[in-house]
């Protein structure tokens, strides 16, 4: 969420920044009401005192014998106004709350606006692979080999769902498993959280309102705010653990990871390009989320690329490093770097993790804080995620990457220790 301050500060350069994203707003009526608000509340405050005032004198005049029943009345002439004042308040409040809830993050003043014709590659790592035979498609590959069974995942939950089978399921999670020891041996707190998520938690990673459809809610259609959904990732757990609370400045940066299968209803229609496990309702993700020190954000946020890259790397996989535009941020991002896998059949890079920090906009939303040891008060800390990875893309690629003329998969060295020393997998 901004900073209601900012906006009333400078409209024109919030105005400026929201535009790079291509969110054209006008703040005339909200800073109209904000205005009010204030204007209220100092009247407000003004009776309020006045009360209190009079109320310390009415003893006295008691004591001395002098008529009180006009005062009283007075009071409580007084006492509706102001009752009447503050429900306008927090009327107002709402309003001005509703407005900013909806607004997405400013980017970062470095990022070129528009879209993905703006993103750059920032480092390109490894040689696309090139083969002296006919290469093969994961899905071809995949079903002849008998690791993923698409088939009967359709016949159990639908278009988008599929089935780990054998060595497959084992690949997988042997993918989990390496990306699981990495960020444990970096010195990461595990997490497991729950899959099953309130409002409150979308809200505060800034996916609601406005995104609440894109999710699978389990109850609650009729009143959003009373209900439950799946995560869509296990970020907006993650960036709601601490909301409402006041963390151990001493204790940033506060380092966490979780798994999770991830579900979301990918709204629009599949590419033909996109079948297989390229686009699903639920797959497999291992989510970094850092807790930082504002002055320490930026550093936290090349760790956080640094890492999704070295997985990548530990794999021997050929990808690229992409900064996006302003436009292609998500809502609740002021940047993002984008790890992209290269997949071989369809000729084109895939994106495997975003690496985004959020700055302040998560924190304001379900304040997380920390007390500033400087001033001694209350301010908000920044909140990054990272994917460290989403499967569903990794395995493609890495099936497509490492085939052999056999229709064999060559099992990258990292992922042997999790599959009992096992280096090729093949049909039975």
């Amino acid at each position: 969420m901004l900073d209601i301050k900012l906006i009333t500060e400078n409209p024109e350069l919030v105005k400026e920044r929201l535009a790079k994203k291509g969110c054209n707003v006008d703040f005339t009526e909200i800073l109209q009401i904000d205005a009010e608000k204030k204007k209220l509340m100092a009247e407000i405050e003004s009776l309020k005192a006045e009360r209190n005032r009079v109320s310390a004198e009415i003893p006295k005049l008691k004591k001395e014998g002098k008529p009180v029943d006009e005062i009283f009345a007075k009071m409580r002439e007084i006492g509706d106004t102001i009752s009447q004042g503050d429900a306008k308040i927090n009327e107002y409040q709402q309003q001005v709350t509703d407005f900013i809830a909806c607004l997405p993050n400013m980017p970062d003043d470095d990022l070129l606006p528009g879209e993905k014709e703006n993103n750059a590659v920032v480092k390109v790592y490894g040689e696309k692979p090139e083969f002296d035979f006919k290469a093969q498609n994961h899905v071809d590959l995949c079903t002849k080999l008998g690791i993923i069974d698409y088939e009967r995942g359709v016949k159990l939950a639908g278009n988008g769902h599929w089935l780990y089978r054998g060595d497959g399921a084992r690949l997988e999670w042997a993918l989990l498993n390496y990306f699981i020891t990495t960020h444990l041996a970096d010195g990461y707190e595990m997490i497991l959280p729950p899959h099953m998520l309130n409002y409150n938690c979308g809200f505060g990673a800034g996916q609601f309102p406005k995104f609440a459809d894109e999710v699978y809610w389990l109850e609650g259609e009729e009143d959003r705010k009373k209900g439950r959904f799946m995560l869509p990732t296990a970020e907006t757990a993650l960036v709601n653990m601490y909301a409402g609370e006041i963390v151990d400045e001493a204790k940033l940066p506060m380092k966490f990871f979780a798994y999770t299968p991830c579900y979301r209803k990918e709204a629009g229609t599949y590419r033909a390009e996109e079948r297989g496990m390229i686009r699903g309702h639920q797959f497999n993700k291992i989510e970094m989320v850092q807790y930082a020190h504002p002055d320490k954000s930026k550093e936290a946020f090349e760790e956080l690329v640094n890492k999704a890259c070295a997985l990548m790397e530990g794999l021997g996989l050929h990808f690229r490093l992409s900064k996006l535009a302003a436009g292609d941020c998500s809502a609740s991002m002021a940047r993002t770097y984008d790890i992209e896998v290269w997949i071989p059949s369809m000729g084109i890079y895939k994106e495997v993790s975003s690496v985004s920090n959020a700055n302040d906009y998560q924190a304001r939303r379900n304040s997380t804080r920390y007390r500033d040891s400087k001033t001694g008060k209350p301010a908000f800390l920044h909140t990054l995620n990272g994917s460290g990875l989403a499967t569903s893309r990794v395995f493609p690629a890495l099936i497509e990457q490492y085939q052999n003329a056999d229709g064999s998969i060559t099992v990258p060295e990292v992922l042997r220790p999790f599959m009992n020393g096992q280096a090729v997998i093949k049909s039975l």
